[in-house]
């Protein structure tokens, strides 16, 4: 190690605490920034070692490392920034990440003990160690930085990792906090999600225990996308790759159920929604949290989840993900909260990008409900554009066809094919006979308690009608030899239909007058049919409605009075 004199911290270490030693809450945030920073480093690659046993781990990287000036000058000085002298971009060209200078207090927060080392090509080692504990008690006797000089450096803690290491940053973390929840499948996924630029850029490589990560642990999301769109014409290699999608040739391998539906949007963003089948499929990188559509600027990641700023639709919410790209958001003003994990709120040109994001949002749950709705699945039940009684009527209709659907295991997928196809086709007739099988049950069984509540006589007309559709359900019985009772409460009344009810409650002539027996007669052999199961032709569907809004009319009245 080549440490001439011992580092300390380029702050008051009260400041320190105050400005936020603690702001960074997240393992991922804590990933995010020491990734980060190895991309302004102009890094090729970056490892992350993972010891759950001993709740550690090591973050190091090929950047172009630090000299003992610059791990004093310019790491342990919080607030120093590489915008200082108004460059954007390294000497990759790479477009800077950090902006405040205050990032790495990320590295800060989530360990007891922290370690650095770095050098650069043809140097030294240099660094120092971070211990939690004693800077806790630094602070609180309020000793100035010169008074809290940084540990030495183990060098042996870091044999493995410096076996080849020319130049970079090797950082080891120990003893997390909270611990290391998430498996490496849920890291895995955390970073190929948050830290896009890469899998984008093929010049910036990320390993976890050696293995590169990349966009096969996304796998398992895409297998459960269902819907895409993309926002003014983003070319990203998920998208192509993953969800198979090209806007000139839908790959017929495709995980979608359609194809990427294109989006316009004012301004410099690009992005894309997707939505997947069941909102489970969201939870997949541990510790509760979801995925869902989060803004990146400069490809990185600046605000999780922009739904919640944008929407009350709940429903649709839960399915959507995505990612939406704007780098309008950098510039000379700095819009970015502390914490690095938000937005300044009010910020007018955020705020104008939220409001187009709505409509946009908007544009895409619709379409959303109409997809959904197209292949046989619950929607958004609170888009009022959908009568509610059609609306119902599909998800029912949903529900009980999918116990008809042939096996997906079949060794005759031809054939499950052909019966989704039948029972598809049956959608249109199930939106009007479902709730109109409602309309004939409820009406009828209210007649009837109307009947026996109020002690109607039964007319020898009634009688007669009883006693053969009995005579009728008893042969039927012993055919089917079956012995148990079939009608609830078996009053004579439930072997009537609406016309033979219609007659006790209805006394006006039915031919002089109109009157509910009148309508009764006339919606007879429609109910039948419909009872029957039939499939009603378009003429017959008319008369049902318009003779039924008569019926209901006059049962609401008759029970009103």
């Amino acid at each position: 190690m080549k440490n001439k004199k011992p580092f300390t911290f380029n702050i008051s270490l009260s400041v320190l605490d105050s400005l936020g030693r603690y702001l960074y809450r997240s393992f991922a945030t804590v990933l995010g920034e020491a990734i980060s920073n190895s991309w302004d480093a102009d890094a090729d690659n970056v490892w992350i070692y993972i010891d759950k046993e001993r709740n550690s781990f090591v973050i190091k990287d090929d950047g172009d490392g630090m000299t003992s000036k610059d791990f004093q000058n310019k790491f342990l000085k919080i607030g120093y920034s590489k915008r200082r002298d108004g460059k954007t971009r390294s000497a990759k060209n790479r477009p800077y990440i950090g902006r405040k200078g205050i990032g790495k207090l990320a590295l800060l927060s989530c360990a007891e003990k922290i370690s650095i080392i770095s050098k650069t090509s043809g140097g030294e080692y240099v660094g120092g160690v971070i211990d939690n504990p004693t800077l806790d008690d630094a602070i609180t006797s309020d000793l100035v930085p010169q008074k809290y000089p940084l540990g030495k450096v183990k060098l042996d803690d870091f044999t493995k990792y410096m076996k080849g290491h020319e130049k970079g940053t090797i950082i080891y973390f120990e003893n997390i906090k909270d611990g290391i929840k998430s498996s490496l499948a849920y890291i895995r996924k955390t970073v190929a999600l948050y830290f896009r630029f890469s899998l984008i850029d093929e010049s910036f490589k990320i390993f976890l225990d050696d293995k590169p990560i990349t966009l096969d642990d996304l796998d398992d999301l895409a297998d459960r996308t269902e819907f895409l769109w993309i926002i003014n014409g983003l070319k990203d290699p998920y998208i192509t790759k993953k969800l198979k999608y090209d806007k000139k040739n839908q790959k017929e391998d495709s995980n979608l159920l359609e194809p990427g539906r294109p989006i316009e949007m004012n301004g410099d963003v690009k992005g894309f929604v997707a939505s997947v089948r069941l909102p489970r499929y969201l939870k997949i990188i541990g510790d509760g949290e979801r995925i869902g559509v989060d803004l990146f600027v400069n490809g990185r990641l600046r605000e999780r989840n922009i739904l919640e700023k944008i929407t009350t639709v709940k429903v649709p919410e839960d399915y959507l993900y995505g990612q939406v790209h704007f780098n309008g958001l950098e510039g000379d003003k700095d819009r970015f909260a502390t914490a690095r994990e938000g937005i300044v709120a009010n910020d007018e040109k955020y705020t104008e990008f939220l409001e187009k994001m709505r409509k946009v949002l908007s544009t895409i749950i619709t379409d959303w409900d109409t997809l959904r709705r197209k292949y046989h699945k619950e929607g958004d039940s609170d888009n009022a554009s959908i009568p509610r009684r059609e609306r119902k009527a599909e998800e029912l209709f949903n529900a009980v066809s999918e116990e008809y659907e042939v096996p997906e295991d079949s060794q005759k997928p031809e054939k499950r094919k052909e019966v989704e196809g039948w029972i598809w086709d049956l959608t249109e007739d199930a939106k009007y006979s479902f709730p109109s099988y409602a309309d004939c049950f409820i009406s009828e069984n209210l007649v009837r308690r109307y009947i026996g509540e109020n002690k109607v006589a039964l007319t020898k007309e009634a009688r007669a009608e009883i006693k053969e559709f009995k005579k009728r359900e008893k042969e039927n019985k012993n055919k089917g030899n079956v012995s148990i009772q079939l009608r609830k409460a078996p009053a004579d009344t439930s072997y009537l239909s609406m016309d033979g009810l219609a007659t006790l409650v209805d006394k006006r002539d039915r031919i002089k007058e109109a009157s509910l027996s009148r309508d009764a007669y006339e919606y007879k052999p429609i109910r039948d049919a419909l009872m029957h199961t039939a499939l009603l032709t378009d003429d017959a569907k008319k008369k049902l409605k318009v003779v039924f809004l008569n019926i209901k009319g006059r049962v609401v009245t008759l029970l009103s009075d």
